[in-house]
């Protein structure tokens, strides 16, 4: 009888500890899926910005172009398009959050906006210029929402896979068949090498 007894309290156990465990799973997931829709929204905006910023009259024609042009790829590639403008026909990888084609693009696009900041001249070239400064802090803005919610998912993503790597999880599949989330990795700081402030995500153009 207490034999009984022991193997039903430790069922029980069990049975909470793996329902507990999944339900920990589906939460990570949950925030995963969240944290996904919130950085998509910020590289959505720094492009938008960003083109604005290329159509704006304040940079010279080259550089104009240079801008336009990259920040137009990036946006092809949230959209699930390749620089040719058309469909890759292939799901992101990795599910939410698999970075697929769109890390390149919009690496590429952190490094002209690195460039036109780091023009000997830019900041002082642009005072009293209307509207300048303006759209600097929104660009600003922009880029360093890219830089905290990037750190969010792949935060979120970090969890997610080690939750999902522990052997209960793994031997009851609890995770189901989704795919293993994959780290969103760009390059995402505006601040070039040797700059004062390197390490951070931004050079700090407005005051």
């Amino acid at each position: 009888m207490i034999d009984a007894i022991v193997v039903v309290v430790v069922v029980a156990m069990v049975g909470v500890y793996v329902s507990w465990r999944a339900g920990r799973l589906d939460r990570l997931h949950a925030r995963l899926e969240a944290a996904r829709a919130a950085l998509d929204v910020a590289l959505v905006r720094r492009s938008s910005v960003a083109l604005e910023f290329a159509s704006s009259g304040l940079l010279d024609p080259a550089t104009s172009l240079l801008l336009a042009s990259v920040a137009h790829d990036a946006r092809s590639a949230q959209n699930g398009q390749g620089r040719d403008g058309g469909q890759d026909g292939q799901e992101r990888e990795g599910g939410p959050g698999g970075g697929g084609g769109q890390e390149l693009p919009e690496s590429d696009l952190t490094r002209a906006l690195r460039a036109v900041f780091g023009q000997p001249g830019f900041r002082s070239s642009l005072n009293g210029t209307e509207g300048a400064d303006e759209l600097l802090t929104e660009l600003e803005s922009a880029a360093h929402q890219v830089f905290l919610a990037r750190k969010f998912y792949n935060d979120a993503v970090a969890a997610t896979v080690a939750a999902r790597r522990r052997p209960l999880v793994r031997v009851l599949r609890l995770a189901g068949g989704a795919p293993l989330p994959e780290f969103f990795e760009i390059e995402d700081s505006l601040v070039g090498a040797g700059e004062p402030g390197q390490g951070a995500d931004m050079p700090h153009l407005t005051g």
